[in-house]
């Protein structure tokens, strides 16, 4: 069986409080998420970890932490708190991916990685994208993506009860969800929730906005997407 997890944070006291875990201190974080692991992931399924393992841990104690779990195929890609853990001391901690990689399990595609992306290969065919990085709480996040047709997934400790969550678990999930196509540009350039910009983004959509019913020819879509750009060159925002 295949499970994701991220953005676990063993060692890291800061992550306590900025995500509102509900431990005392670091020593207990780490030892119940260790157990959490363990109850759920065998040792012959394979785990993969997408980010931010551990933090002000040295690369011993982070190794030793990960001789807790009993997973024997622990694969990691990498996250922007991670070590380097193809150096010499610590090599085959991990089985270390890429920062993006992808699966075909069964005819599902998956695109894994730390950070969420907005786009994603083969998401027009159904693809899922499972990232961490977020921290996002509970389930509202990966609710959001589900009712917008989004196959994205963050499987970060924080969005699903501090354990790792199974590939038949996220197939559960997106089970019926009829996907988005491909992703909009102007939904996702506003990203710090400036009100000018959001302005701005709205005056895009009423460019960008198609009918509803489509185009009846190549022809006519082709002329319609020449208007548009050329709409889009002459705006002043």
């Amino acid at each position: 069986m295949l499970w994701f997890t991220s953005d676990t944070h063993f060692g890291h006291s800061n992550a306590l409080h900025f995500t509102d875990r509900p431990w005392r201190d670091v020593a207990q974080m780490n030892r119940d998420m260790v157990e959490g692991i363990n109850a759920r992931v065998a040792p012959d399924d394979d785990l993969y970890i997408l980010g931010d393992y551990s933090f002000k841990m040295t690369a011993e104690a982070a190794a030793e932490l990960r001789d807790r779990i009993n997973c024997r195929n622990v694969h990691l890609i990498p996250g922007n708190h991670d070590k380097d853990w193809t150096q010499p001391a610590i090599a085959g901690t991990f089985i270390v991916e890429p920062p993006i990689l992808k699966l075909n399990i069964h005819g599902q595609k998956l695109i894994l990685s730390h950070f969420p992306l907005m786009d994603w290969p083969s998401m027009a065919h159904g693809s899922w994208h499972l990232h961490g990085h977020v921290h996002s709480s509970g389930t509202v996040y990966n609710e959001l993506n589900r009712r917008q047709g989004l196959m994205r997934y963050d499987v970060g400790v924080d969005a699903n009860g501090y354990t790792p969550v199974s590939l038949d678990e996220i197939r559960a999930w997106f089970a019926g969800v009829e996907y988005c196509g491909r992703a909009r540009w102007w939904d996702w350039v506003n990203g710090t929730c400036d009100p000018q910009v959001a302005s701005a983004c709205n005056l895009v959509r009423e460019v960008m906005c198609e009918p509803a019913g489509g185009y009846q020819t190549a022809q006519e879509s082709a002329e319609a997407a020449r208007v548009r750009a050329a709409k889009l060159r002459e705006m002043e925002i």
